[in-house]
């Protein structure tokens, strides 16, 4: 590695499916890309964090790729979609609609780093009223909670922004949300804060 080859932090996951799981192939992909006395970091949101030259970055996103593994900027973007389990099947639990979900939001740069969770049925597996934005499949539609906050001594759990949707409209909703955060949030505005400044009514007007 060129000595000034600056270091890029990548986080990295097993994209959307049954559980936050990892198999031997990519882990090993993973090492190989690490030198004796690096660390990967865990997060609360089911990414690891690895660091990369820069020069190289391109090349391992394609190597993690072949083996499955998902690539996503670190900071000011949207997070990859926290999920649940999906313990009763891919069709039953939605895992199409988290995927796509995922697909359109994630890596969206922000004002601040925006969470949002996916779960599959009330139980709430994947803490979507603790998120930003939460979403919790109700038999066939969607409920979408806006305004979780998980840590600090002001944690609040998420409030109902709009229940029964369709798949396109959950989509359509949760788009227009992080376009409404992305024009008017302030640089570095969480958005709890956001929320709270601008009120729940000029997401969806």
């Amino acid at each position: 590695m060129n000595q000034k080859d600056k270091m890029v932090k990548l986080a990295v996951n097993g994209g959307i499916s049954f559980g936050a799981k990892l198999n031997a192939k990519q882990l090993a992909v993973i090492a190989e890309h690490m030198n004796e006395g690096d660390e990967l970091e865990l997060t609360t949101f089911q990414q690891l964090y690895i660091e990369i030259p820069e020069s190289k970055v391109e090349f391992v996103k394609e190597k993690f790729k072949e083996v499955g593994l998902s690539c996503y900027p670190v900071g000011s973007f949207v997070k990859s979609l926290r999920t649940c389990n999906f313990c009763k099947g891919e069709e039953e639990e939605g895992m199409p609609v988290a995927k796509e979900i995922n697909r359109r939001i994630a890596g969206k740069p922000v004002p601040f780093t925006l969470k949002v969770a996916y779960t599959g049925c009330p139980i709430g597996c994947g803490e979507p009223m603790l998120s930003d934005i939460g979403i919790m499949k109700m038999k066939e539609h969607y409920n979408l909670y806006v305004g979780g906050k998980a840590k600090g001594k002001d944690a609040e759990v998420g409030s109902l922004l709009m229940e029964n949707l369709t798949p396109e409209e959950l989509y359509d909703t949760v788009e227009k949300i992080i376009v409404v955060y992305s024009q008017m949030g302030k640089k570095r505005e969480t958005f709890y804060k956001f929320l709270k400044r601008i009120g729940r009514d000029q997401l969806i007007s």
